[in-house]
């Protein structure tokens, strides 16, 4: 079957953290290496249960911010901080617009209830015609449910979507409920393979 719909993930591919220095001097502000700080963000219990919904983002932060005993007030200079070096990629971005209209756009992201205002507020919404956003399905990556979801909004069948992640459980999961899967290791040559995998189909 030709491809109909391409689906992309959001942090680690259309936003990247091409700069570690940030993330590094708020880690040593605390006594922390950089995974540690990582950790703490992304890997607390606050963190997944804003992922699947049952908090909102500025929970999980407040959450965050009373582990490290720092004031409500610190909240947006923390988070700041703590993306400081995340990056949009705007040559993915023009790929991604390049590709509407001929195939199905979408996007299918784990992450916390203020996604969808933030790609709004970038001016990122509209490359896509379909976004599923886990915290508001309830349902995160590598979980089948997230996938039929994005399937099911695109009115595509498996067979005839593929996904770019950059994480190698993710694509396997797509795989495994019939869709292509593509990982995002290196962008030019990630690119190139979906732009080939596009042609063929």
């Amino acid at each position: 079957m030709p491809i109909r719909a391409v689906f992309f993930d959001f942090g680690g591919v259309i936003m990247r953290t091409e700069y570690q220095s940030p993330r590094q001097k708020l880690a040593e502000r605390f006594n922390m290496d950089y995974d540690e700080m990582d950790k703490a963000v992304f890997g607390s219990d606050s963190a997944r249960r804003a992922s699947i919904g049952e908090i909102t983002e500025d929970a999980h932060w407040a959450a965050v911010l009373k582990r490290f005993k720092q004031p409500a007030s610190e909240m947006r200079a923390f988070r700041d901080n703590f993306f400081g070096g995340d990056v949009i990629d705007r040559k993915l971005v023009e790929y991604i617009r390049s590709l509407r209209g001929e195939f199905h756009t979408g996007l299918i992201s784990n992450a916390w209830s203020g996604l969808r205002e933030f790609i709004t507020r970038e001016k990122l919404i509209d490359l896509f015609d379909t976004v599923i956003i886990s915290a508001e399905i309830g349902a995160v990556k590598p979980s089948a449910k997230i996938y039929e979801v994005a399937l099911e909004q695109a009115k595509v069948g498996a067979n005839e979507a593929v996904f770019v992640d950059d994480m190698q459980l993710n694509v396997e999961a797509c795989e495994k409920v019939g869709m292509k899967g593509i990982l995002f290791n290196d962008p030019e040559k990630s690119l190139s393979r979906l732009t080939q995998l596009l042609k063929a189909g």
